[in-house]
């Protein structure tokens, strides 16, 4: 019998596609290392972003690989994830304790932007990853409603906040800090100069991603993200009908101006189920969000439906995600979240942590 050798299953293992990125494992540099003990054979396979539910999955697509070479035993295949941080835009520095930060944005109000990004979060905590979600709408903040935290937050050195932990999440808003019917009627500086304090004054910890909920538009407080935070990517959420689409189009495009890649297109609302009698019906129109994603080159991520549930369950506190793990719409979201992680483990990562700080004196 002809001995096995990791060089012959080296080029069978990097031909697996990994059924979350959609990439084959060799282009992703996944297969981390191959050990082969007469017919054994052990394989050990790190991904970039969080996919716990499609690990066995691919751990069943790597072992049908190896089998495919003949002599060949038994099969051990370790998962691993290691999420690292990503490049930013040119001259800002990264957040302490946050390696990758997602701005979730709509171009106008009331097309699920806060549910998405609520949702989003849980998905990519339920994938496996450490995640944070910062309310950075000022002026109207649903965050602590949807994730059922309340109270103000603690801190511990008298300088800094503590987040909220709510559904294994790190959260902040400034709806912790005002009570729920106060107004808060500030102009512009005074909305950013909130919105940076509260990020940067939050003791995050060790956050693989920091969901970020924009208020909708393109103002004072995106322009301030777009230009001081350290985004690593944004996800437009919209509906399909035109009139949406029209403003979802200016946020694009906001973001491209500012150098900030867009991870995709959310199209929320896309179809509803009759409860009653199973009639599927676009009621705010349809493939809006196709067509702005193609017309654009990017990619429409989730097509996500109109559905009393989910409306249900982020006003008592408890998102789909968290609610129904293990139902179809849930399913959807993490989807979603996949999609994200992996689109961001494609980009440049950061190197600025590995060069040496330079300094001059006159003496040398």
């Amino acid at each position: 019998m002809t001995a096995i050798s990791d060089v012959q299953l080296q080029p069978l293992l990097q031909a697996v596609v990994d059924p979350g990125s959609g990439r084959p494992l060799g282009e992703a540099k996944a297969v981390r290392s191959i050990k082969v003990d007469g017919a054994d054979v052990s394989v050990d396979i790190e991904l970039g972003y969080p996919a716990a539910s499609q690990h066995a999955a691919l751990r069943a697509a790597v072992i049908a690989a190896a089998k495919g070479l003949a002599g060949v035993g038994n099969v051990s295949v370790a998962i691993t994830t290691q999420v690292v941080a990503h490049a930013v835009q040119r001259g800002v520095q990264l957040l302490p304790g946050v390696k990758n930060i997602i701005a979730v944005a709509s171009g106008k109000g009331g097309v699920g932007k806060s549910t998405t990004a609520a949702n989003l979060a849980l998905a990519l905590h339920a994938e496996g990853a450490r995640v944070g979600v910062l309310d950075a709408d000022v002026y109207g903040p649903s965050q602590p409603l949807m994730l059922g935290a309340s109270g103000r937050p603690e801190s511990l050195d008298g300088q800094n906040m503590e987040p909220h932990i709510a559904h294994g999440l790190q959260v902040n808003s400034i709806g912790f800090l005002v009570e729920d019917d106060q107004a808060m009627i500030w102009r512009g500086p005074m909305a950013t100069q909130a919105l940076e304090q509260l990020l940067r004054q939050t003791r995050w910890q060790e956050l693989d991603y920091l969901v970020i909920d924009l208020p909708p538009g393109t103002g004072d407080i995106q322009l301030t993200l777009s230009q001081r935070v350290p985004v690593t990517g944004a996800v437009i959420v919209t509906t399909p009908q035109d009139i949406a689409l029209i403003d979802a189009k200016k946020g694009l495009k906001m973001f491209e101006k500012v150098g900030i890649p867009i991870l995709g297109i959310v199209e929320n609302m896309a179809v509803h189920i009759c409860s009653n009698c199973g009639h599927a019906e676009h009621i705010f129109g349809a493939d809006g969000g196709q067509k702005m994603a193609a017309q654009y080159g990017t990619e429409l991520l989730a097509s996500l439906p109109l559905a009393m549930s989910i409306r249900a369950q982020a006003d008592s506190g408890t998102p789909t995600v968290a609610a129904e793990p293990d139902g179809e719409v849930a399913g959807l979201y993490k989807a979603l979240a996949r999609k994200v992680a992996a689109k961001i483990a494609a980009q440049g990562k950061d190197y600025s942590a590995k060069f040496p700080s330079i300094s001059i004196s006159k003496s040398t």
